[in-house]
């Protein structure tokens, strides 16, 4: 038993603030919440919060921990004056430069700076064409290592190697749902890593893939996870090749459910927001990196139920992501307040929640300890009226002080509870030699 003790109690949705509340640990599980409960367990262990903002666990709904190696990188990249040409000459061929190392390291060290950045949950979309078997395994060991909540697939494609490519990448994730479910019932584990069934973009998924994977889903009881509409590209090419909208399309196969995922959507029809709508899927909104590939602003995201916020590979800092999301809204014209977008962050824990089979996203009994503690001082007043306000215009990753996932401490007074030095140096060395094989893959 765990007791933080006289914690300023912070919470999305809805919104709450709330000065000295003690919160309760049981296990994984949050016990109680409310002031001055730690005298009622004289034998648990009491953490004093000082006063310290906890809130429930920041989830980043869309990432790519295979982008963990990318930073700085020095490669002979070719001039990409639009989306295509960046798939192609660069991310295309940093999948192609990974091995089983560079996955690991790449995964551990996204984990890790995940968790640094107050996450306790990451949605993972993974490539890596050269190690396709075994690779979700592998970046499920980071997650473990680290302590990080989240969940990951393999996204299928047909870019390298065309039929036989997406065999592979279905039956990756596959095998992985069983691997999962297989942990799931061995007690003695934590349960921290769940499973998508993913794709890359329907532009380079054929119809006998969006078969296979449907298939994929109905075997393993997943969702999917897919980036669409992220270019203009993405929507001309199922119009060309399909006659269909992309969500349209996706849906004719049985693929858009509750526990769809849905990345950037900046070009979706009505019909297809509908449709998502209807079957209650989720869209990841990633603004910063929508803005890095210069594709463009979707200017309506109001029009979708479920949208939750992801970085795309630019890490995974959600207070920053946040406030771009907001800034880059407010830049375009947009009518939404800061409000919106919080509750956009919270929506995360919905994701969560479908696939996990437990309760996140509020400081209450029954609900998950994932918990993200921040040191947080305004020289305003913090109220649940201004709480979005103070995400937007003032709360930031650097306020982080501790990170709890699954009722443990995974990072404590801004330490992890193992040296990371020995990690981050072999990643260097990872890295310098998958920038040489992107080069020697020209």
């Amino acid at each position: 038993m765990l007791v933080l003790k006289n914690a300023t109690a912070v919470q999305f949705e809805p919104a709450m603030v709330q000065q000295h509340i003690d919160i309760v640990i049981d296990g994984d599980m949050i016990k109680a919440v409310g002031p001055n409960l730690a005298a009622q367990y004289p034998q648990a262990e009491i953490k004093d919060m000082r006063g310290k903002l906890v809130m429930p666990g920041i989830v980043c709904s869309h990432n790519h921990f295979y982008s963990g190696l990318a930073r700085g990188v020095i490669a002979n990249i070719a001039p990409s004056p639009d989306f295509i040409s960046i798939l192609k000459n660069l991310w295309w061929r940093m999948d192609c430069a990974l091995d089983e190392e560079a996955v690991y390291y790449s995964g551990l060290i996204c984990s890790l700076e995940a968790i640094k950045s107050g996450c306790t949950s990451v949605i993972d979309h993974h490539a890596s064409p050269n190690y396709i078997k075994g690779s979700l395994a592998t970046l499920r060991k980071g997650f473990i290592k680290a302590g990080l909540r989240g969940m990951t697939c393999y996204e299928v494609t047909d870019r390298n190697g065309g039929a036989k490519e997406m065999q592979a990448g279905v039956l990756e994730n596959i095998e992985f749902a069983q691997l999962i479910d297989s942990h799931k019932a061995k007690a003695d584990e934590p349960y921290l890593v769940e499973a998508h069934i993913g794709a890359h973009a329907p532009f380079t998924v054929t119809n006998d893939g969006l078969s296979m994977m449907s298939e994929a889903m109905q075997v393993t009881g997943r969702g999917l996870h897919i980036h669409v509409a992220e270019d203009r590209y993405d929507v001309t090419h199922s119009h060309h090749h399909y006659s269909q909208d992309i969500v349209e399309r996706l849906d004719s196969f049985g693929l858009i459910n509750s526990k769809t995922l849905l990345a950037h959507g900046l070009f979706l029809s009505d019909k297809d927001a509908q449709i998502l709508n209807e079957r209650d899927g989720f869209l990841a909104h990633n603004a910063r990196s929508n803005m890095n590939n210069n594709v463009g602003y979707n200017q309506l995201l109001s029009r979708f139920n479920n949208v939750v916020l992801g970085t795309d590979g630019i890490g995974a800092d959600m207070f920053e992501e946040l406030k771009f999301a907001f800034f880059k809204h407010r830049d375009a014209g947009g009518p939404l307040w800061p409000d919106s977008f919080m509750k956009n962050l919270f929506n995360g824990n919905q994701v969560l929640a479908r696939n996990f089979g437990a309760k996140f996203g509020q400081l209450a009994a029954g609900y998950k300890a994932d918990l993200t503690i921040l040191d947080y001082v305004s020289p305003t007043p913090l109220l649940a009226d201004n709480l979005a306000g103070h995400m937007a215009f003032g709360i930031n990753s650097g306020n982080v002080d501790s990170v709890v996932v699954e009722g443990r401490f995974v990072y404590e007074g801004r330490q992890f509870p193992f040296d990371i030095a020995p990690i981050y140096a072999e990643a260097a060395k990872v890295a310098k030699r998958v920038w040489q094989n992107m080069d020697n893959l020209d």
